[in-house]
């Protein structure tokens, strides 16, 4: 691996958690790391910012609802969908 992909501040592939919570859809960005990212899609842990265009779904359920949504807005039509579970932090 090069130094230049070892940046710290180079852009990482990281993810949304979707669960539907009491009717709602909830999605939660997670950096590859397993760190939850904050608003502006950077992670305290690796200290990275995250292009999230997958999106891991906790149920098939919660796949169903996804995918209808980016199937019919064109703000999602470059995220993908998938069964998943979210990568577990090492504290």
């Amino acid at each position: 691996m090069s130094d230049t992909s070892k940046d710290k501040n180079s852009a990482t592939l990281g993810a949304f958690y979707a669960r539907v919570e009491d009717g709602q859809l909830v999605m939660e960005p997670y950096c590859s790391c397993g760190n939850q990212l904050d608003e502006y899609y950077h992670c305290d842990k690796c200290n990275k910012h995250s292009r999230c265009t997958d999106i891991l779904c906790e149920d098939q359920a919660t796949l169903n609802l996804v995918e209808k949504y980016i199937r019919t807005s064109p703000r999602l039509r470059n995220f993908n969908a998938m069964l998943g579970k979210r990568k577990a932090t090492e504290d």
